[in-house]
């Protein structure tokens, strides 16, 4: 263990007793750990005590520590509180964290609106928005708002709603929206539907099906049967849903079941969402960073640090261990966040008891999946690499890959990609894109050497640390011309050999490389042909995308301007009744003619220019497609 410095020892006389937050640093004033503290001073001397105790990354811990510093508190509640706003801000290497938690993605029901919307997001704001979640994918949300938006009629558009639209969309049509843009749902009913929305999001769905029950037998009274008929199919659907999300449980009781997994400085955790007696979904994580491998701590910390940014707190918390010392002030923190007592228990026999298994065996499984899944797929890249280097006679297995492509369709907005490659996985953070700005006309050859000119000048740039790795390889998507033509500028530069190219041609998936005038193609079979063709084809679609945006972008704004007759008072007069030009084409010739300043012939002109412009773009995304 690490004798203290003379700094720590003079640190430590002059800290107080009193509860608090403490921020470990190193000799850079980098913070290394942050915690809390009954007791500022015996919980921070406790660290350089001699102790066998201690586990192997705390003594890491500590042999790095040159300082410290601290924040007194009034209360221990307080101090969690703060403590884990400074482990968000900070992301400190040495506390226990869960993985990439600020991606997770949450739906949003925007309440602070008139007319609230249903949206996804990754961001939590204070805003006055109610938010559902976090849910572990993108995809797992997406599926939950389409069933959403086929039980519920809330509009599913942007526009401000003011009740005076000519007509609505094609939601109105199909029952999929109540049409409050035409004035045909009024605030009141329209925000019982979003007050359904949050009921069965929460789990309540007797309280949605009652409340649909009474809506139903209403319009049936006021012989409004369809609608009668469009609450009965809705009340039968969620009816559905409830059959297949019941489980065995007598409780009726709001419970969440975390189940946790041990294996080496991670944790797998499962966590299931019980609501009336319901399951109404499940979520899992991993816990990097492990200090110390005991689940009571991991259980404490999770709950920390997953009911800090997960907005609903149910009214008893199932886990498999009682909490460390600190369970009082978490449980006296979920008070203050809930405003009600919050139950932690653990089970021993019982439909708890089975929850709870259930959920540590999926907890298990769920890391033991991973854990296969990562290794097949991280022997497969190597094997990958490793016949690269020795299909292209390089003289190291290519860690970094970069791969160029140039988007040019008649030369309008050319544009350059770079995707990169790490250990043969994708590393979306390093991918770049270009505009290109030296090339006149259509040029392939001038700009790929343009493009590759600004990447590699970067390289010993130390403004630019971003910038700075230096590729193993980089591929070309192009044949022998373009191979010869960027490997000009490897060479003006001076970094040929050092850095090794070579092109693919997607034809017959030729590979060429310097100084070989035979191209090499790979067995169809090949794993090294396969991970070539992922990484061009991620390059090809990165420029495309990027090339389109551009595309879409200057022709909605130069469209317009192109209509002989249309002047800035007729342009603004029309964007400002049609927002977008799609709008605009949904619009009927007799709407656009009573604008100001319009008449039939110029509607009629407008309405052929616009259709001819998208004849036009759809040619262009057809050639895209197909290069």
């Amino acid at each position: 263990m690490k004798n203290q410095s003379p700094n720590i020892a003079e640190q430590l006389t002059k800290t107080p007793v009193n509860p608090g937050v403490y921020l470990m640093q190193d000799s850079n004033n980098q913070v290394l750990y942050v915690g809390k503290a009954k007791h500022l001073k015996n919980r921070i001397r406790s660290y350089f005590n001699s102790s066998s105790n201690l586990s192997p990354k705390i003594q890491q811990l500590v042999h790095k520590i040159e300082r410290f510093e601290f924040i007194v508190t009034e209360t221990e509640t307080e101090a969690l509180i703060l403590e884990n706003n400074l482990i968000k801000q900070l992301k400190p290497y040495y506390n226990d964290r869960l993985k990439d938690d600020k991606t997770y993605p949450f739906i949003k029901v925007t309440l602070q609106e008139k007319f609230p919307k249903v949206l996804f997001t990754r961001n939590i704001k204070n805003d006055g928005s109610k938010y559902f979640g976090p849910f572990t994918s993108a995809r797992s949300v997406r599926t939950t708002m389409n069933l959403l938006k086929k039980l519920f009629p809330y509009r599913s558009c942007t526009k401000t709603i003011t009740g005076k639209d000519e007509r609505p969309c094609l939601d109105f049509h199909i029952n999929r929206c109540v049409g409050p843009c035409i004035g045909a749902s009024k605030r009141q009913d329209y925000n019982e539907i979003i007050n359904q929305v949050i009921l069965f999001l929460e789990g309540d769905k007797k309280e949605v099906i009652r409340q649909l029950k009474t809506a139903m037998e209403k319009s049936s009274v006021n012989l409004e049967y369809e609608k009668a008929a469009n609450y009965r199919d809705q009340i039968h659907s969620i009816e559905q849903i409830n059959e297949k999300q019941r489980i065995f449980n007598a409780d009726k009781s709001n419970q969440d079941i975390i189940g946790i997994h041990l294996a080496s400085n991670e944790a797998a955790i499962q966590i299931l969402h019980i609501r009336n007696g319901n399951m109404i979904g499940r979520n899992h994580f991993i816990m990097e960073s492990i200090m110390d491998n005991k689940e009571n701590i991991i259980a404490r910390e999770f709950i920390e640090q997953y009911y800090n940014f997960y907005h609903e707190i149910p009214s008893e918390i199932i886990v498999q261990t009682e909490l460390d010392t600190d369970k009082e002030i978490t449980k006296e923190w979920l008070k203050t966040k809930k405003n009600k007592p919050v139950k932690i228990t653990v089970p021993y026999r019982g439909d708890k008891k089975k929850l709870l298994n259930l959920a540590i065996q999926n907890a298990k499984e769920q890391y033991n999946s991973k854990f296969i899944g990562e290794k097949i797929q991280l022997e497969q890249a190597k094997d990958s690499l490793i016949e690269i280097e020795e299909s292209l006679g390089l003289n190291k297995i290519p860690t970094r890959i970069e791969c160029y492509d140039i988007s040019n369709i008649q030369g309008t907005n050319p544009v350059g990609s770079m995707t990169v490659f790490i250990d043969g996985k994708p590393s979306k953070s390093h991918y770049r894109k270009f505009k290109i700005a030296n090339v006149k006309g259509i040029n392939d050859y001038e700009m790929m050497k343009e493009v590759l000119s600004r990447r590699l000048r970067n390289l010993k740039d130390t403004t630019k640390t971003e910038w700075n790795d230096k590729p193993d390889l980089i591929i070309i998507d192009g044949g022998k011309g373009h191979l010869n033509a960027s490997l000009q500028t490897l060479l003006e530069l001076g970094q040929y050999p050092d850095i090794s190219i070579c092109s693919l041609a997607k034809k017959k998936e030729e590979i060429f490389i310097p100084e070989q005038s035979e191209s090499i193609i790979l067995s169809r079979n090949s794993k090294a042909l396969h991970l070539f063709q992922f990484i061009r084809d991620e390059a090809h679609r990165f420029a495309i995308t990027f090339h389109r945006s551009l595309r879409s972008k200057k022709s909605n704004l130069s469209i317009l301007d192109s209509i002989p007759g249309i002047g800035p008072k007729k342009k603004y007069s029309l964007l400002e009744k049609y927002q977008t030009i799609k709008q605009i084409e949904n619009a009927s010739i007799a709407n656009i003619s009573k604008l100001y300043g319009f008449n039939n012939d110029l509607a009629q002109k407008v309405k052929n220019t616009i259709n001819e412009w998208r004849k036009s773009q759809q040619e262009i995304s057809r050639k895209l497609i197909q290069k």
